[in-house]
C-alpha cells in the first residue's frame, strides 16, 4: 500500500473567539492547493480514497483534490484530528481485508501529527525531524504484512514550492 500524508492548505489565522475546527482556507491557500493538486494530477497521481480530518480547512483541501480528479472518493476520519493517534488509526484502518497491496490512500490532516505519523511509520518513533509544509505531501510505502510501524519506507517528501 502507498500512503500519502497531505497537509491542508494555508488557513485563516487563529483568532480569539473563533473555533479552530471552523478555520477555512484563505484565498491564497485555496489557489496554492489547487495548483499543487493540478501538478499532482499531471504527475499521474491517483488516490483510491482520500480520508480527511473533519476540520473545515482539511475538508476543503480534500474537496480540491477530488475536484481536480485525484480521487472520486473521500470521507472524514476522526483519527486525523489534531488529537488523533496513529496507533488507533492503524488498528481501525489497516485491517488485512480492508485494503489491497496496491491501494493508494491519501490522508489530509494537520501538523505536527502528519510528520510524527511519518516518522513513526518509518523509524518506529517520532523524532521531530520532518516538517511538512502547508499543501505539502509525504509518500510512504507500507509493508504488505505485519505492522507498518517502524517498517515503512518514505519515497516522497515535497514542499508545495517544488510543485508550483
Amino acid at each position: 500500500m502507498e500512503l500519502y500524508l497531505i497537509r491542508h492548505g494555508i488557513a485563516e489565522e487563529r483568532l480569539d473567539g473563533v473555533n479552530d475546527e471552523a478555520r477555512s482556507l484563505t484565498k491564497e491557500g485555496r489557489q496554492k492547493t489547487e495548483k499543487v493538486a493540478q501538478r499532482l494530477k499531471k504527475l499521474d497521481f491517483h488516490f483510491d480514497l482520500i480520508a480527511t480530518s473533519p476540520f473545515v480547512r482539511a475538508r476543503q483541501t480534500a474537496e480540491i483534490l477530488v475536484a481536480t480528479g485525484l480521487s472520486s472518493q473521500w470521507e472524514e476520519c476522526n483519527h486525523l484530528l489534531p488529537s488523533g493517534s496513529i496507533h488507533n488509526w492503524v488498528t481501525d484502518w489497516l485491517k488485512p481485508s480492508k485494503y489491497q497491496a496496491e491501494t493508494q490512500l491519501a490522508l489530509v490532516g494537520h501538523e505536527p501529527n502528519l510528520s510524527s505519523w511519518a516518522e513513526i511509520l518509518v523509524w518506529g518513533q517520532a523524532k521531530a525531524g520532518l516538517d511538512l509544509k502547508k499543501a505539502g505531501m509525504i509518500g510512504l510505502k507500507l509493508p504488505e504484512t505485519g505492522s507498518p510501524l517502524g517498517r515503512s519506507q518514505m519515497f516522497w517528501l515535497t514542499p508545495p514550492r517544488y510543485l508550483l
